[in-house]
């Protein structure tokens, strides 16, 4: 065998290694995958079981079928489970004969009645979305930011105001320009408790919790003074923003899917490439894991954490100015019902990550949808979607149970290596 047909072989075996390298790899990845959403999926399931107990537990005609025969009350049982899943089904997704029959009706205004539900449940995901990568962005990167719910409140106040009181612009220039003053203003409530923490190692979970009060009292100072609308009475609710300053509606009122869903998607895929495909964000996570070997690597830990807290605060009030520039049109007390508390927890399902995120706030927002049908419908207590949170929240948070339950192997630990050096690095 000559050198020229040595060559070839050796090139042949290092190009069957690639490929083999590379379905290795796939199958890791794969492996990866299915070991991350497995634990929210049952997660889930078992939430709705629960749920289901729950249901029948508080229904008042299940305990007066059982009083007349066992059969009844476990037939009334399943009927009222059945009601309220079905109920809480097609107030968050629609309903599948209505969509059925709307599609092959031709009439546009029966289609989006027909899939109203599901889009509503996508508008009411969207500040779930951005307050989630808020959470997942600070966890990352070591921190605790329990003040979304301030940030948030900043951040649609900024946008509020530049929405009404700057006025003669383009559509172009004047609604980017609020959507990044709402930016803006969480970023500055953000990186206060992150300077904090830098500089004199005051905890971020107390810092963030006081900020809220502070972004609490001062935006009903601001709404029920400076920001109130003319003629409102003095009810504290801001003027209507300007036009051009909206974030654009798809479809004709009562449907409120926006545009502004679609620019939740691409900030979550632009806070996974930073945090997964970047040297900053790798640093990021080198400080989020171990403070003390990042230092000893050269990382700045002052650093890390007032961006990691300003850009968490910066999503956090993109959340609040998304709410405002694109459903509300204007700034009332009861901007939010929770969104900055719940993002912690549907962080906790998502298990970190972008992707984990959007998922997580999809649930979320179907569940709030569908919630006020549920209880409508089955006049079962809206409360009982709050518990089925919590009852997901608690089993993905100690997945040694669901693991029990249906007997699941513990996923194998991949060794990892960690470079440190590069952009975002050093002091």
């Amino acid at each position: 065998m000559d050198k020229k047909q040595e060559k070839q072989k050796d090139a042949g075996k290092v190009l069957i290694e690639e490929l083999n390298q590379d379905e290795k790899e796939s199958a890791t990845h794969k492996r990866s995958f299915w070991n991350v959403i497995t634990i929210p999926l049952l997660a889930i399931l078992s939430g709705l079981i629960i749920g289901a107990f729950l249901i029948a537990a508080t229904s008042t005609s299940v305990y007066t079928a059982f009083g007349q025969s066992f059969g009844k009350g476990i037939t009334t049982a399943f009927s009222e489970i059945g009601s309220a899943y079905a109920a809480l089904f097609t107030g968050s997704i629609g309903d599948p004969v209505r969509i059925f029959n709307a599609l092959f009706s031709g009439d546009k205004e029966q289609i989006y009645k027909a899939i109203n539900p599901f889009l509503e449940s996508l508008v009411q995901a969207t500040p779930y979305i951005f307050a989630g990568l808020a959470v997942a962005l600070a966890f990352r990167a070591g921190l605790f930011n329990i003040g979304v719910e301030g940030q948030l409140f900043i951040g649609a106040a900024c946008a509020t105001f530049v929405g009404y009181a700057v006025k003669g612009l383009p559509v172009y220039i004047h609604m980017p320009l609020a959507f990044i003053a709402g930016g803006l203003g969480g970023a500055l409530w953000g990186f206060i408790p992150g300077f904090l923490k830098a500089t004199t190692g005051g905890h971020e979970v107390i810092n963030t919790i006081m900020m809220n009060y502070i972004a609490f009292r001062l935006t009903e100072w601001l709404l029920s003074g400076p920001m109130t609308r003319p003629g409102s009475g003095g009810m504290p609710i801001s003027p209507l923003i300007e036009e051009s300053a909206q974030i654009p509606q798809f479809f004709p009122s009562p449907i409120r899917f926006h545009l502004g869903f679609f620019f939740a998607l691409g900030f979550a895929w632009l806070i996974w490439w930073l945090l997964f495909k970047t040297k900053w964000g790798l640093n990021m996570r080198t400080v989020g894991t171990n403070p003390r070997a990042a230092k000893y690597a050269g990382l700045s830990v002052v650093k890390t954490t007032m961006i990691g807290m300003a850009i968490s605060g910066a999503l956090a009030g993109l959340a609040g100015a998304i709410q405002i520039l694109a459903v509300n049109r204007s700034m009332a007390l009861g901007l939010s019902s929770g969104y900055g508390f719940d993002s912690i927890a549907l962080t906790l399902i998502g298990n970190n990550h972008p992707v984990g995120v959007v998922l997580a706030s999809i649930l979320f927002g179907t569940l709030r949808n569908g919630a006020t049908r549920m209880m409508v419908v089955s006049r079962i207590p809206i409360d009982i979607v709050d518990v089925l949170q919590a009852i997901i929240l608690m089993l993905v948070a100690a997945p040694a149970i669901i693991r029990t339950i249906y007997r699941l192997k513990e996923p194998k630990q991949e060794e990892t290596t960690v470079f440190v050096s590069g952009w975002g690095g050093g002091q």
